[in-house]
């Protein structure tokens, strides 16, 4: 495993509320190896989503460096920050983001509007492997009001996977679902790190979806105050339910 796909070294954030500074992060560093599956818990304000929002070029630190695949990104301007979006990250989100008119085929192609993706025809295909892919190959005309919670999360990941991103960040991806789909979705989460090499960071208030990762990352206040290994991760059950032994 090559490391250092994810460097953060003192990495502050400080937001200015009217007369008000107020610190989200307050000096965080930690190293994310490529193909981690990694856990990011912690309280509400605790700092967890600024942090996922510095390591998607979503924001800048304040100060300190961030190193994303090599490159420091720390300090690039809206542009760069853009073009690194497109190129090497696929976001998840927690209530999925999609577009209810639009055919779960449809709503994968939108990231590919934005780059050089060649014809109609093309995009449609990178859509329908995107959907197989997370095992929807047979919903591609669906639209989201047609499709369960547990499957329109799943177009949503297929959505962030169209591009074949390096690093993919789910931001809750589980918090909408119920406990079968929640399951699946991290059942495929699983394969998709594990099969394909696909680095996986989680932000989650579940502890059963953090113990289902490798590592755990804990914020609280603006600091990392707890990074431990899972040696044994949770392993998720693809058809929801008690796991056999």
């Amino acid at each position: 495993m090559d490391v250092g796909m994810i460097e953060l070294r003192e990495v502050t954030k400080t937001y200015r509320m009217g007369s008000v500074d107020v610190h989200a992060l307050r000096g965080v560093s930690l190293t994310v190896d490529r193909g981690e599956m990694v856990a990011i818990m912690g309280p509400s304000g605790s700092g967890k989503s600024t942090l996922m929002n510095i390591i998607g070029c979503l924001d800048v630190p304040s100060s300190g460096a961030f190193i994303l695949d090599g490159e420091d990104v720390g300090n690039l301007g809206d542009g760069r920050l853009a073009e690194i979006r497109n190129q090497k990250t696929g976001f998840v989100f927690q209530t999925y983001n999609l577009l209810p008119r639009l055919t779960a085929q449809a709503n994968v192609e939108l990231p590919l509007l934005y780059g050089n993706y060649g014809s109609s025809g093309n995009r449609r295909r990178l859509a329908e492997q995107a959907l197989e892919r997370v095992g929807l190959g047979d919903r591609v005309h669906h639209r989201p009001p047609e499709l369960s919670g547990g499957q329109q999360q799943r177009v949503g990941i297929a959505r962030a996977l169209v591009k074949n991103p390096s690093l993919l960040l789910a931001d809750e991806p589980t918090g909408n679902l119920d406990s079968q789909s929640s399951e699946e979705i991290v059942a495929l989460l699983q394969e998709l790190n594990e099969e394909e090499g696909l680095t996986v960071v989680i932000v989650t208030h579940e502890p059963d979806i953090a113990a289902s990762t490798r590592r755990v990352i804990v914020t609280r206040d603006g600091l990392v105050i707890q990074d431990e290994p899972n040696d044994d991760p949770r392993r998720a059950n693809p058809f929801g339910g008690p796991q056999e032994e």
